[in-house]
């Protein structure tokens, strides 16, 4: 199962650009549950912390396409490494000066979120001139969603420690100083710092001119709700049980599941068309959070958060897939932070939605706020599927490496 895997670590490079995105994806993986973990340290409401957990993500969501298309037009080095420094800066005043005054604190979390290097798409970009064949790209695609539910799945341990340990605000300078040496060991890598866009079409729209990819931008919007929602709602599970520590083993139970999904899933080819694929996806992941409105006792409820985990990874994966598929030629970067963006609007509406769902119906109605969100995924998806098989037909293209020249091997059919 695990050999698709090891050849692609294979691979010079591979291993250390994983290495340093993920890294440097930590302050945005942590965010949400650590923002809201250091406003009720600070005194502040669950409304208070949703809401500027809400910000960051909304803000997040805001600068990544723009960061994405710089990219695109100015190479990685020059954007990555400068927008993570601003926006560590960001986030260590918030840590210092706290919730008072209030305006200062909404600024700090705005900027650190509007200046968060734009790493994911970076890195998705980057594939095909490292891996230079179609079915390792694919590949890759899928060891990027395991390895990042790896870290979804360590992140919130890794805040609890530094919470029980130091404090709060310690949580938010250690994670977000570990960013920046994820973002420099990227960008000091020969592909980061050789790597260049195709050629594009000058469009004031950029990505968003193809209509399968904003079905699939749709669609993850109501996945990122339901994501965003559970860093409220675990919280909120844990407080009515007196140990802070519990909301970092559902968020820590959820990562996992994916982790064994994105395994299995990536560990072969699966056949038929990846828009059809993740529709089926899609159902089993709002099948898996409809259970935590339950919320029984504290282990069963650890085993439904895996559960509900399973299929994040693979249907991630997916999407990656049908991004690189629909997103106009010299896009790539901004088509796959729009993925980001959309993603974070949605997760800034499912933490801002859980405050006030927490503080009128408890944790139940903040996984309300979940199993929602995965309902509505799936049926965005469902409702326009057609516009995907109808703007995904395949057209020849020759893929060129980004680093310059062609790459060996990469002419193929892409789904345009």
């Amino acid at each position: 199962m695990l050999r698709r895997y090891a050849e692609l670590l294979r691979v010079r490079h591979v291993g250390r650009l994983l290495t340093g995105t993920l890294i440097g994806r930590l302050p945005n993986a942590t965010a949400a549950f650590a923002i809201v973990l250091f406003v009720r340290a600070e005194g502040g409401s669950y409304i208070l912390g949703g809401l500027l957990s809400g910000g960051y993500g909304l803000a997040t969501a805001v600068g990544q396409p723009l960061l994405g298309r710089a990219v695109d037009l100015h190479g990685q080095p020059r954007v990555l490494l400068p927008s993570a420094l601003l926006s560590a800066a960001a986030m260590a005043l918030f840590a210092v000066v706290g919730i008072e005054p209030l305006p200062l604190a909404c600024a700090a979390v705005l900027a650190a979120g509007l200046l968060t290097p734009p790493l994911e798409g970076a890195l998705r970009a980057l594939w095909p001139s490292v891996l230079k064949r179609p079915d390792r790209v694919h590949g890759a695609y899928a060891l990027d969603a395991v390895a990042q539910e790896v870290m979804f799945a360590v992140a919130p341990l890794v805040v609890t420690v530094l919470v029980r340990t130091a404090s709060e605000a310690a949580a938010l300078l250690v994670v977000n100083a570990l960013g920046v040496l994820g973002a420099l060991w990227t960008v000091l890598s020969p592909p980061a710092r050789r790597w260049r866009s195709e050629p594009r079409e000058a469009h004031w729209l950029g990505a968003l001119r193809s209509p399968g990819l904003l079905v699939v931008l749709g669609a993850f919007f109501f996945v990122g709700v339901a994501l965003g929602g559970t860093a409220v709602a675990s919280v909120a599970y844990a407080d009515a049980r007196g140990d802070d520590a519990i909301g970092g083993y559902l968020l820590s139970a959820l990562g996992a599941g994916a982790l064994v999904g994105g395994v299995v899933y990536g560990a072969r080819q699966w056949p038929g068309r990846a828009e059809r694929r993740l529709q089926l996806l899609l159902a089993g992941l709002a099948a898996g959070y409809l259970p935590l409105l339950l919320t029984p006792g504290t282990a069963a409820m650890t085993l439904l958060s895996g559960v509900a985990g399973l299929f994040l990874a693979p249907a991630l994966a997916c999407s990656f897939v049908v991004v690189d598929g629909h997103a106009p030629r010299g896009t790539a970067t901004e088509a796959f932070s729009w993925l980001v963006t959309t993603f974070g609007f949605g997760a800034a509406a499912g933490t801002a939605a859980s405050g006030p769902a927490v503080e009128r119906g408890g944790e139940t109605g903040g996984f309300a706020v979940v199993g929602l969100g995965g309902v509505a995924a799936l049926v965005v998806l469902t409702g326009f599927v057609r516009v995907l098989a109808r703007t995904g037909h395949p057209r020849p293209v020759v893929e060129k490496d980004r680093i310059g020249g062609a790459a060996p091997g990469f002419e193929t059919e892409r789904q345009a």
